[in-house]
């Protein structure tokens, strides 16, 4: 099923799509009982697909990329978090973080893992038995946050507003069994930026739930982002970032196209002044 949510007369809903375009509505939980009904609805603005109860991601996924940021090639998943703040809808804009200020915002591509049953010290083998479905997720990162003003870890540059698109709908795993060789494609403004394949991975799906769920429990709604390949804006000779005007599409094979367009994040006049990079560079070599 092709489950989409999104905002109807009386809130929050889901429905799933139909091959001849229409939807039709669902009734119970997406974990629990979710069941197709025979009324064709037609949805409002799309939501992200889901509420996620945890954003896990993965850095360094793809050989090519962990070249291109001039990284060693890891023996194991590099795991970050992303917090909830981030989820933004299809559609939605992404926000240029103003007040703690970026000037180094860039896109990532990903495919995205929804485990849909609560798992603990999964096998390889039956790894795919937790996962719900998967979707399409932008990895949006302030670079000088992950690498320069973060104290050495992502979860600063990863972790601001809208900074993780979802969508446009999930895809459950009955039809995509194996999801081993996608086409992942990222374009900006039109201009195709990244152009590769899940068989690239390091770490297949499989290995990354093996591994994230090794003495650590994921509960259903969690999100898996599994990396992204090589072309980022932050590896061009010189960087390009993202500048209010751009509108960013990432399409994967079988789980369509997500597409958000870029703005700077709204000041008022009761906000407190912008904290800028050149502020925090005085303390960036304190460590605790």
């Amino acid at each position: 099923m092709k489950i989409i949510r999104h905002l109807s007369a009386s809130g929050p809903a889901y429905a799933v799509l139909q091959p001849d375009g229409t939807a039709r509505a669902t009734t119970g939980e997406l974990f629990d009982g979710l069941r197709l009904t025979e009324v064709t609805i037609k949805p409002g603005p799309l939501l992200a697909p889901l509420e996620p109860s945890t954003i896990l991601g993965i850095g360094l996924n793809y050989r090519k990329h962990a070249e291109e940021l001039g990284r060693e090639v890891l023996n194991r998943p590099l795991l970050f978090l992303k917090s909830l703040n981030t989820v933004q809808n299809p559609g939605g804009v992404i926000e240029l973080p103003r007040t703690l200020a970026s000037d180094a915002v860039d896109y990532e591509g990903e495919l995205a893992v929804v485990i849909g049953k609560t798992c603990k010290n999964a096998t390889r083998e039956n790894a795919l038995d937790h996962v719900f479905g998967y979707l399409i997720a932008n990895d949006i990162s302030a670079r000088d946050w992950q690498f320069k003003l973060g104290g050495g870890q992502f979860c600063q540059g990863k972790s601001f507003d809208t900074f993780c698109p979802l969508g446009p709908f999930l895809l459950t795993k009955d039809e995509l069994p194996a999801p081993a060789s996608l086409r992942l494609r990222t374009t900006v403004n039109g201009v195709l930026r990244q152009d590769g394949n899940t068989r690239d991975m390091l770490f297949d799906v499989p290995a990354l739930i093996e591994f994230l769920s090794a003495s650590k429990t994921l509960l259903p709604g969690t999100v898996i982002l599994t990396g992204t390949p090589d072309g980022v804006g932050h590896s061009l000779k010189p960087p390009v970032y993202l500048k209010a005007g751009d509108t960013i599409s990432v399409e994967i094979e079988h789980l369509g196209v997500l597409t958000n367009t870029v703005v700077e994040e709204p000041q008022s006049n009761d906000q407190p002044h912008a904290i800028t990079n050149q502020a925090c560079t005085a303390s960036a070599g304190t460590t605790v």
